[in-house]
């Protein structure tokens, strides 16, 4: 008995295997946010599976609404109220369970049958078991844990993409809304220039050339100031539809002004970029992983190809003497073995080979670009330090210097009010241009994140293919 038990511990653990496959209660959503919380805002968190914390959550949400909301507190809404990361997040939790379906061994076969002639009444009892499945268990619990760590790599690319597309939308709404400010402000110096033109016209110490031309400014102006609202309006329902909000909650109040440059010192070097983005990147994560788990797989395919039938069957079958009643029991097993007479398994092992030699360009792919992507996202963070420094130090001083001599020179009366009225348009688009320059740097900022710890920072979450569904294996045909 003690041997016949050690004979068959291998199979009895394969079965105790097989019962520990299950789904993960949260959906994997643990899993991801370990990959992401480093580089999403504190205290965020992923939307939940548990009906019951909504109440808690919805309540969260209006008291952050309740006031202005900045970039973080963006992020934080997106993430637990976005329906599309939430369809995401559902569709790694059906790759779990696709995944502990293909670990859960197939039902063996039940067999019955019964059979009389003359003399004699044959009852067949035979149950089958698919033998390559049992024993091939270990190694596909292995390479499906792979797919579903290369899944959720994938699934956190997604997140911190949708995170950054927030953070994108945020910074462009204030922006246009303090463009917006600024044309209000040109269209109202447009326009008492425009009147006083008339006024003066009327007396006639105007003429029409020059009423004109105030004229032309005014309407330009009034052109702007209705281009500039219809794009902070977008930019605004652009921001909403990312956080998932809609009717009374979409009527949000934002900052009135972008987040402050940063000092030089506490800027991004660009000396370990492509090394942090070769460590860190999530998308070169998962085909590293994908890597693995095809080479691992390799020297399986052609097996599987030539034995991946192998069933095993055990009988019982009873044998009645009509005339005597008399009981007669055969008992045995059978082992079904195919027979490679046409198929040796080559082309599945081209196959194998084929897609091995697909996974390791993709990887070497991935890997060229997460180099030059960190490289230039740095170059262009640079640059846009650079410029929104140069707006604010020198172009924004100057800018109210020329209004103060303009103002002081007014009052001396050396210049008339058309002039005062366009240096005021002037200084005006300076603080706009200032404005823009200053939104391009926190812009460039979030692509530098992205290139250099997520993925590339032009992919959008619907371009992000899904990884493969976990599919079984050759070893696994009945």
């Amino acid at each position: 008995m003690m041997r016949r038990t050690l004979r068959l511990s291998p199979v009895l653990a394969a079965v105790v295997l097989a019962g520990c496959a299950s789904v993960a209660p949260d959906g994997l959503r643990s899993a991801v946010d370990r990959h992401t919380a480093s580089r999403l805002p504190a205290d965020s968190q992923l939307p939940s599976t548990d009906s019951r914390t909504q109440p808690t959550t919805e309540a969260q949400i209006a008291q952050w609404l309740n006031q202005p909301v900045d970039a973080d507190t963006a992020v934080r809404i997106a993430l637990l109220r976005s329906p599309s990361l939430q369809a995401q997040l559902a569709q790694l939790a059906r790759q779990d369970a696709q995944r502990a379906q293909a670990l859960t061994l197939f039902n063996p076969t039940l067999t019955l049958g019964r059979f009389v002639n003359g003399h004699e009444r044959e009852i067949e009892r035979q149950l089958s078991l698919n033998l390559v499945q049992l024993i091939t268990l270990p190694w596909r619990s292995r390479w499906q844990g792979w797919q579903l760590e290369q899944a959720t790599l994938t699934a956190a690319q997604q997140v911190l993409l949708h995170a950054a597309d927030t953070r994108r939308a945020w910074l462009r709404a204030v922006a246009a809304q303090q463009s917006l400010q600024a044309a209000e402000r040109m269209h109202e110096a447009a326009a008492a220039g425009g009147e006083l033109a008339r006024r003066m016209a009327l007396v006639g110490n105007f003429s029409k050339l020059e009423q004109a031309q105030e004229l032309r400014v005014q309407h330009e102006a009034a052109a702007q100031l209705a281009r500039t609202r219809l794009n902070a309006a977008l930019e605004r329902e652009q921001l909403a539809r990312l956080m998932g909000l809609w009717g009374p909650q979409a009527d949000f109040a934002l900052p009135d002004s972008l987040p402050p440059l940063p000092k030089a010192e506490a800027l991004h070097t660009g000396a370990d970029a492509e090394a942090t983005a070769l460590r860190e990147r999530l998308d070169v994560r998962a085909l590293r992983r994908e890597l693995d788990t095809t080479a691992d797989r390799y020297g399986f395919a052609r097996v599987g190809a030539l034995f991946g039938d192998i069933g095993v069957s055990y009988s019982r079958n009873t044998t009645t003497d009509r005339a005597t009643r008399h009981d007669e029991v055969t008992r045995g097993w059978e082992l079904e073995l195919p027979l490679p007479l046409f198929d040796w398994g080559g082309v599945a092992a081209a196959g194998a080979r084929a897609q091995l030699q697909h996974r390791s360009a993709q990887l070497r792919n991935a890997a060229l670009q997460a180099r030059s992507e960190a490289r230039t996202s740095w170059l262009r963070y640079r640059t846009a330090w650079d410029l929104a420094q140069q707006q604010r130090t020198e172009v924004l001083p100057l800018a109210q210097q020329m209004q103060e001599e303009a103002v002081y020179r007014y009052n001396g009366m050396f210049i008339s009010t058309w002039q005062l009225l366009a240096q005021a348009r002037a200084t005006t688009q300076a603080v706009a241009t200032a404005t823009e320059a200053q939104r391009d740097f926190w812009l460039a900022d979030v692509d530098l994140q992205l290139a250099l710890y997520s993925t590339s920072p032009g992919a959008g979450a619907a371009s992000l293919s899904s990884p493969a569904t976990p599919s079984e294996s050759p070893a696994q045909g009945h």
